[in-house]
């Protein structure tokens, strides 16, 4: 695949991946659980998130 392509690709993804686990964070806070009971979830989709981001960083983005 061309740069381009990876680049574009790659990032529509790791968007997505992260509005995804983002919004479910969210609504796992704002439900029944409370801020407490979602916030184990809360810390770990930002890990998720952020590995993510790492991951198309050093796919994507950096030249090798």
């Amino acid at each position: 695949m061309s740069y381009t392509v990876k680049l574009v690709v790659g990032l529509i993804g790791t968007a997505l991946l992260c509005v995804f686990v983002g919004g479910l964070s969210q609504s796992i806070s704002s439900g029944f659980a409370g801020f407490m009971g979602g916030l184990p979830f809360m810390l770990i989709a930002i890990f998720i998130c952020a590995m993510a981001v790492y991951d198309f960083w050093d796919e994507c983005v950096r030249k090798k």
